[in-house]
């Protein structure tokens, strides 16, 4: 056992002592030993149900006949740090998660790891650090929020929640309309109800072969949610005794089946960050113009919030993950041959899986459309690419031309979003906010649910260097690279300069001759760094651009 390096032996006397001082017993020391990763805290609410999830994960490792061993990793809620600086420490913890397990789990040489996460970059990051440390691994989130209801009996989401302050501005809702979302939009601990990024992220980690069946999907008040952490607890033991680790199962083919899983489910732009990250650690390179390629022969099977007016308990209700996979089998669009942590393989996984309701899971041959939910675009404002959820894109804005209208930070953009500057056929550019020169690559979910909350959304379109959070609907498209801060062209866009976007073609152009340009770049100079001190300061220095998953170099 790999703890033996830590435990056995005269050598490891001393060791041993301090584990004895936790009240550990020999009989507990001679027992594989288990580290159950735990993202709890009382600030996010999709990790206030994760302390009930750690107890039942170690119940099920003692069960199977191995020592548990509790430590915490950290988590930030993206609402919570929506719209202010705190944003800007959202994309940036990704890596300090990553970290910090990494060093946890090899100072203390487990033997396994049962990951707990649910949050946007809880998940991406605790994925990282499996691949890095690469020894038996399983994950278990936390589980999806269940959907709100209004007053008047109408479901709802976080999505409508922000959009309604934009529908406040707009002068076509109150105070009081706005504290009905306020006070029902989240009924629930959870991550938010819609396929946002943390519900993405957990459906791609089971797509991938990480977790067990139901993992993305069941809601975390259920009691089947438990139920699978004792199950989870139990299997590490499994994948210990078999020697199964991360990199057995995250190997190309299932990051290419994950891959088509997002295109077929219409998860949230920012897996474009997030599966290259993974890839990176996992030692498989992703690029984002194959990502076209698997969009383009994969069928859009679901439109769950903000997409459309379903949620994750519906598609839980329908099968969820696996019978997503198993249409998508259907049509041979997966690798099925390949491991995952059930110690079966894909097909094995598959066996029993059923689309139980068509109407939340389209069948492969009756898609909401023949190509996936998101496209990476290509042009001269963006020549390394962007990205933008074109499931989630009104049918008018598809195709689309109009004035730039430039703005050098979100705070600046949603003060003219909100004062009523923008105008039909407007395309409003956001930049220096990328990972470099936000730094931190802060999410637009305030200025893109204000655009679509005043009534722009089919005719307004939002380009930005920054990112969006998984509940954003609209023409948005965001990861411009290379990014203002690098000299990208993105920098050099003047106010009333025509931009063309042509989703279906994956083409966004700046209709600006190239000698001009030229004359631009030439009078471009990069502002001064936001930050100077800290840890975000050295997040700057360090991290690269968004169409490499923004990593650490």
């Amino acid at each position: 056992m790999l703890s033996d390096n830590a435990k056995k032996g005269v050598e490891r006397a001393p060791n041993r002592s301090l584990m004895y001082a936790l009240g550990l017993t020999e009989e507990e020391l001679r027992r594989p030993l288990i580290g159950v990763v735990s993202s709890y805290n009382e600030i996010v609410p999709g990790h206030m149900n994760l302390d009930k999830l750690a107890d039942a994960v170690k119940a099920g490792v003692r069960a199977a006949g191995g020592t548990p061993i509790l430590f915490p990793a950290i988590a930030v809620c993206d609402g919570i740090a929506m719209g202010h600086v705190g944003m800007k420490y959202s994309l940036v913890t990704r890596d300090l998660i990553a970290d910090s397990t990494e060093a946890m789990a090899i100072a203390h040489q487990f033997d396994g790891l049962v990951m707990i996460p649910n949050c946007d970059k809880n998940v991406p990051g605790l994925l990282m650090a499996a691949a890095r440390v690469n020894v038996p691994t399983i994950f278990v989130s936390g589980g999806p929020m269940l959907a709100g209801r209004l007053k008047d009996g109408r479901r709802t989401c976080l999505s409508h929640m922000f959009e309604a302050v934009g529908a406040y501005h707009a002068g076509t809702l109150d105070e009081a309309g706005v504290e009905d979302y306020t006070e029902n939009a989240c009924p629930s601990c959870g991550s938010c109800s819609g396929m946002y990024t943390a519900n993405s992220m957990n459906c791609l980690t089971e797509a991938i072969g990480m977790a067990l069946p139901g993992n993305g999907t069941i809601p975390a008040p259920y009691s089947a949610r438990i139920r699978l952490a004792k199950k989870a607890g139990m299997q590490i033991m499994e994948l210990v005794n078999r020697n199964i680790r991360p990199r057995d199962v995250m190997t190309e083919a299932a990051f290419r089946n994950a891959e088509t899983v997002d295109m077929a489910l219409g998860c949230s732009t920012n897996t474009m960050l997030h599966l290259p990250a993974i890839a990176h650690e996992a030692g498989v390179h992703i690029d984002l113009d194959e990502s076209n390629a698997i969009s383009a022969r994969t069928p859009n099977l679901c439109h769950l919030a903000p997409a459309g007016d379903t949620f994750m308990e519906d598609l839980d209700r329908a099968g969820g993950v696996m019978a997503v996979m198993n249409e998508l089998d259907k049509a041979g669009l997966l690798d099925t041959s390949i491991m995952t942590v059930t110690g079966k393989t894909v097909a094995e996984n598959l066996a029993h899986a059923a689309n139980r309701d068509p109407s939340i899971i389209r069948p492969i041959d009756d898609p909401y459309s023949r190509s996936g939910g998101i496209a990476v675009l290509k042009g001269n404002l963006a020549p390394d690419g962007c990205v933008v959820k074109q499931s989630a894109v009104a049918a008018e804005m598809m195709v689309h031309e109009g004035p730039a209208r430039v703005f050098d930070s979100e705070d600046e953009a949603i003060a003219a979003i909100y004062a009523r500057k923008i105008n039909p056929g407007d395309v409003v550019v956001i930049r220096y906010e990328g990972p470099r020169g936000g730094p931190g690559m802060r999410e637009m979910l305030n200025p893109t649910s204000a655009i679509v909350g005043m009534g722009l959304g089919s005719s307004v379109a939002l380009i930005t260097d920054g990112r969006f959070s998984g509940a954003t609907r609209g023409a948005a498209i965001g990861h411009v690279s290379p990014e203002a801060a690098a000299g990208g062209n993105i920098a050099l866009v003047e106010e009333g300069d025509r931009i063309a976007i042509d989703i279906p073609d994956c083409r966004i152009e700046l209709k600006v001759p190239d000698e001009e340009l030229s004359k631009r770049r030439a009078n471009w100079t990069c502002p001064a760094q936001k930050v100077t001190t800290g840890y975000l300061a050295r997040y700057a220095k360090l991290v690269s651009s968004a169409d490499k998953g923004a990593i650490l170099l």
